[in-house]
């Protein structure tokens, strides 16, 4: 089955979509900081990177989006983000924002297997 890596310093997050995907057979390794996450990536290799965008600063997510991209690493990214409801801007899919889907926190569990699966799909056709 797809290997997915979660990137999160929401501890809650983390437990809460791991259990999900493990539920849907998914292997999950989580991590909890950018360079963590860096790391991770570069070790396991996944399918799927489910990445939060404010962790020790409000744009982690953002660069690290980035440097995976400047670094050749294709592996399709959901990246997950309260920013709209913490700061009041709404962001999109852009040369800024270099990801293959965008949702704003919470996310329910059904809406986020159906967005892994729709991106392990995409990764398919790649």
């Amino acid at each position: 089955m797809a290997k997915i890596v979660i990137i999160d310093d929401d501890p809650d997050i983390l437990d809460a979509s791991s259990l999900v995907l493990h539920a849907k057979g998914y292997e999950v390794v989580t991590a909890t900081n950018p360079e963590e996450g860096y790391k991770v990536v570069k070790d396991v290799n996944p399918d799927l990177i489910i990445l939060d965008v404010m962790m020790n600063e409000p744009d982690d997510g953002f660069f690290l989006a980035q440097k995976f991209r400047k670094d050749k690493i294709t592996i399709p990214i959901l990246m997950l983000s309260s920013v709209s409801k913490t700061v009041g801007m709404s962001f999109g899919i852009s040369e800024l924002v270099p990801v293959d889907d965008f949702v704003e926190k919470p996310i329910s569990p059904a809406l986020l297997v159906e967005k892994v699966e729709y991106l392990l799909q995409l990764r398919k056709e790649r």
